[in-house]
């Protein structure tokens, strides 16, 4: 796997992973994965769970570097029946991120594509 993958999450959340060196969001706890996108998809779940919000990052991880098992799985109902979001079954590691920038929305709150 060679494409970049991102995670989206508060700029303060990014700022506590650095000194733990991993990202363990909520999510992991919950289901049991961090939740990735690619960048033609990640507007969507930008706006299905942080409409309007102004404090997000963007993490442009490089796959290369994560070492556990990242598997491309179905997203909700509401996505297109053939498109798959990688899930990544482990903490993020913060060597894996290649890059940060800022992920903000539009005027009317949403996000667009990258």
């Amino acid at each position: 796997m060679s494409e970049l993958l991102l995670h989206i999450c508060p700029r303060d959340e990014w700022l506590r992973a650095r000194k733990a060196g991993a990202l363990t969001p909520p999510s992991s706890a919950d289901v049991g994965f961090v939740h990735l996108s690619t960048p033609d998809q990640v507007h969507l779940p930008a706006n299905r769970l942080f409409h309007g919000r102004t404090d997000l990052v963007l993490l442009h991880i490089d796959p290369s570097r994560l070492t556990d098992d990242v598997r491309f799985e179905p997203g909700v109902p509401e996505d297109p029946d053939s498109m798959r979001f990688p899930h990544l079954y482990g903490p993020l590691p913060v060597d894996a991120v290649a890059d940060v920038t800022d992920y903000l929305p539009g005027d009317d709150g949403r996000f667009v594509p990258l």
